[in-house]
């Protein structure tokens, strides 16, 4: 099988790699239409006019396979669009830097509905997503620790002197066990909180939640990113 980053070289190849390319462009186009639970390998084939959905089984097994690469394929699109944004101004301040990553997101977000509901939406009756939809889940949470990770070396925040509880710290436990030695745990809960946040005023635009509350939705996020790094402290001097 031709590898997602190679050229394919043959005809066969071009063929595979297109014909995919159009089963994954009709799964989309019916998640939008009725929603990732009434998917399925017999409407694509239909749709393609290939016949049955034994057609499809070399492509992908079954649908929750084709689920999967839709998945994999917009969690990979959304980190890409936000890491393009970070490197545009990753000479520039932290906050510069993450309100480029928000805005990265959000607008991808708007572009790419649908693609944002299978990832952030509804869970998927009957799908459990496997792990190799982990590494491109977790590329913009990824940003956000590096951004993490250099708040603290360039200009240390004041942070509250309590510990983080105990059972607050096994419940991050992975994500805590990712961070760089030197950024504390009190800074690694904030950017958790500031991450929810931000993925929260996301949906909540996407899914239509405040429409009737916020009528200029692009001036409020630029104003509520900004307060959120303010309050989780993602602000610094450089």
């Amino acid at each position: 099988m031709t590898s997602p980053d190679a050229t394919p070289r043959t005809p066969r190849e071009r063929a595979r790699l297109e014909l995919t390319r159009q089963i994954k462009q009709v799964a989309l186009r019916q998640l939008g239409e009725s929603g990732a639970a009434a998917l399925s390998l017999r409407a694509v084939a239909r749709e393609l006019g290939l016949g049955s959905a034994s057609a499809l089984y070399r492509y992908f097994p079954g649908r929750d396979a084709l689920l999967t690469a839709l998945i994999v394929d917009s969690y990979s699109a959304l980190g890409v669009a936000a890491e393009e944004a970070e490197q545009r101004v990753h000479d520039q301040s932290i906050l510069t830097r993450w309100l480029a990553i928000c805005r990265a997101v959000r607008d991808w977000a708007v572009a790419h509905q649908h693609e944002y509901a299978l990832i952030f939406g509804t869970p998927i009756p009957g799908y459990a997503a496997p792990p190799v939809t982990v590494a491109p889940g977790t590329k913009v949470p990824a940003l956000l620790i590096g951004l993490l990770a250099e708040r603290v070396q360039a200009d240390p925040p004041e942070l509250p002197r309590e510990a983080v509880p105990d059972d607050v710290r096994r419940s991050l436990g992975p994500m805590l066990a990712q961070l760089p030695p030197h950024v504390p745990e009190q800074l690694a809960v904030r950017g958790v909180m500031a991450w929810t946040y931000l993925f929260g005023a996301i949906s909540f635009e996407v899914f239509g939640h405040r429409r009737e509350i916020v009528t200029g939705p692009a001036p409020f996020f630029d104003y509520e990113i900004r307060q959120i790094a303010i309050t989780f402290g993602l602000t610094g001097t450089t």
